[in-house]
């Protein structure tokens, strides 16, 4: 698959995933099937749902994670609050432009383009906060991401893009 094609991909999951509200009970929801789906797999990951404002409206740290995740987890926020899209849709974007973070004027210590953090965007009003996933490699987080919000959404026909594709 070309990087044209993976990014025409990841713009096309961003379209359909899109919610016609989201609550904090909303929130609760989605982590706890999150919470549910990684404990079934035994995946080793922290899962946040933070709002625009920096408030984490759900929270959640499975075995095997420590403060280092947390910290990815703060700069894939950074990055889906900044540039409204996937942190793995920018990540994609720098490398199609051949280009790196310091050209978008992100600092790499506050901002992670890689998978792993995908935004809440509401229909009809915009990007009001992130879902963010640590501790697979970059492709997995995004991925897993993607399949609970469409189970959440009740969506099946997402695309998705999976394992070491982006080797």
């Amino acid at each position: 698959m070309t990087v044209e094609e993976l990014i025409a991909m990841l713009e096309m999951q961003e379209e359909i995933l899109q919610f016609n509200h989201f609550t904090n009970e909303d929130a609760w929801e989605l982590g706890n099937i999150m919470v549910a789906e990684a404990r079934r797999r035994k995946m080793p990951v922290v899962i946040s749902i933070r709002l625009n404002n920096g408030y984490t409206v759900f929270q959640y740290a499975g075995d095997g994670t420590n403060l280092h995740n947390e910290n990815w987890l703060r700069r894939k926020f950074n990055t889906v609050k900044t540039l409204e899209k996937s942190s793995l849709y920018t990540y994609m974007l720098l490398r199609k432009n051949e280009e790196t973070m310091e050209n978008l004027f992100l600092d790499e210590k506050e901002y992670a383009c890689c998978g792993g953090g995908f935004p809440v965007r509401v229909e009809e009003v915009g990007v009001i906060g992130a879902i963010l996933v640590s501790g697979l490699d970059h492709v997995s987080d995004h991925d897993f991401i993607v399949k609970c919000v469409s189970r959440y959404l009740h969506i099946d026909e997402v695309p998705r893009i999976r394992g070491d594709i982006l080797s």
